[in-house]
C-alpha cells in the first residue's frame, strides 16, 4: 500500500483533502458534485465510511472521516479516488456532455498529468491525500473550523453555513447534501 493513503487508527477521525490535478475547478458543475456525493453515499452504505465534516470546494474536497472498521480508511480512500476518477474521465470523454465547455482542455491537462506522474493515460486527483489522524478534541475542532471557513476565506460566502456543499449547514440546522455520522 502506498504511503499516500496510510492512516493511523482506522476508528479515529482523520482530516483528508482530495485535490484535482492542477487545481482545476471541476466542482463548479452540478454533474461532477453529484458524482462525489453519490460516491460518498455508496462508501457510507457499503464500506462503513463515517463522514464527520466535509466541504466541497471548486477544485478540492475536505473531509473529516473515519470508518466503522468494516474496511480500512486507507482502502476506502483508494477506492473512492479510483472510482470517481474513472467516472470523471468518462464524463469528460462523453460526446453528449454539453455542460462542460472546457472538456478538451481538461482532458489534455489530466492526460498530461497522468503521463508525467505515473505513466497512466489519465490522472484526475493529485496523489497526495496524507490523512492526518485527529488525536485530540483541540486538533479535531481546529480542522473542522478550517473546513467550514474555507469558503469564507476564499471569498465565496460570508458565513460558513451559506456554502451549500459544507457540513457547516448541518451544524446550523440546515439541509445538507451529505449525511454526517452520529457521534
Amino acid at each position: 500500500m502506498s504511503r499516500k493513503y496510510r492512516v493511523g487508527n482506522n476508528r479515529h477521525a482523520h482530516f483528508v483533502t482530495f485535490s484535482v490535478v492542477n487545481w482545476i475547478d471541476v466542482f463548479i458543475r452540478n454533474e461532477y458534485r453529484a458524482v462525489l456525493i453519490k460516491s460518498i453515499e455508496y462508501c457510507q452504505e457499503h464500506k462503513g465510511l463515517h463522514i464527520h465534516n466535509y466541504c466541497i470546494m471548486p477544485s478540492h474536497i475536505h473531509l473529516i472521516a473515519s470508518t466503522t472498521g468494516q474496511n480500512k480508511l486507507e482502502d476506502v480512500i483508494r477506492d473512492f479516488k479510483r472510482y470517481t476518477s474513472a467516472c470523471f474521465h468518462k464524463l469528460l470523454q462523453d460526446e453528449t456532455n454539453n455542460y462542460e465547455s472546457r472538456k478538451v482542455w481538461m482532458l489534455r491537462m489530466m492526460e498530461r498529468a497522468g503521463k508525467r506522474n505515473k505513466n497512466a493515460a489519465f490522472q484526475f486527483w493529485q496523489h497526495e491525500s496524507h490523512p492526518i489522524e485527529l488525536w485530540s478534541d483541540e486538533v479535531y475542532f481546529q480542522k473542522m473550523d478550517y473546513i467550514h471557513l474555507n469558503p469564507v476565506v476564499s471569498g465565496f460566502v460570508s458565513q460558513p453555513e451559506d456554502w451549500l456543499y459544507s457540513s457547516a449547514r448541518n451544524y446550523a440546522g440546515l439541509s445538507s447534501f451529505i449525511r454526517l455520522c452520529d457521534d
